[in-house]
């Protein structure tokens, strides 16, 4: 499973790169205004600083929610840097782009999904990848991960090529679920990163180690 962060800070994609384990970034204009990046220029600016920090896919959100100017943005963007995918939301308008995108090559990430039905509308469009937001179905008292497990299921029956980028991590269980169900990515928060190194018997193991060597080496 792939691990991309969402977030658009430098510093905590910069660990999440260090620690070698990264494949991407995916980011929205929430994101960049949490961290204080506004106006176009910036934003623009800010994609690019961000592929330059990162090897894999950078997700980057078109604003727009009409055809012409979900092209027009998202062609925009694609050629900011080969690292960056369109990042386009799942409506009508939304699909005819990514059916556009992906017969001119440009990779597409379909974001806002929350049915079975409109994954299989984003990968018959020929999305790159498709975001379920599992946390945001958690929230309202509904099964995220079952998302992701019937999602699945119906893009193992038609062999399609889009990718399950689980989205709206929330924390590190959700990780480990998602890799158990065959989510293809994650992107969430660092802290859902971090969390899979963390084990109370790592901690007095190495403890007692470092103990026991201290002992012999006095």
């Amino acid at each position: 499973m792939k691990f991309f962060i969402d977030t658009a800070n430098l510093q905590q994609i910069k660990e999440a790169q260090d620690m070698g384990i990264l494949d991407g970034v995916t980011t929205n204009p929430s994101l960049m205004a949490k961290e204080g990046i506004t106006g176009h220029d910036n934003i623009i600016q800010h994609y690019i600083d961000i592929c330059n920090i990162v090897d894999g896919d950078v997700s980057a959100e078109v604003i727009a929610t009409d055809f012409e100017g979900i092209v027009k943005e998202g062609e925009a963007l694609a050629n900011l840097h080969e690292q960056i995918v369109v990042k386009v939301p799942m409506i009508r308008e939304g699909v005819k782009a990514i059916k556009y995108f992906s017969d001119k090559g440009i990779k597409t990430n379909c974001t806002l999904v929350f049915s079975v039905g409109q994954a299989l509308l984003a990968a018959k469009a020929g999305a790159t990848y498709v975001s379920p937001f599992i946390g945001r179905l958690d929230d309202i008292s509904s099964d995220g991960l079952s998302l992701i497990t019937d999602i699945r299921q119906v893009y193992d029956n038609y062999d399609f090529d889009t990718q399950i980028l689980a989205a709206s991590i929330r924390h590190t269980m959700h990780v480990i679920d998602c890799a158990r169900i065959g989510a293809d990515v994650m992107t969430g928060p660092l802290s859902s990163i971090e969390g899979l190194l963390k084990h109370p018997l790592t901690d007095s193991g190495l403890e007692k180690f470092l103990a026991d060597y201290r002992k012999t080496n006095s």
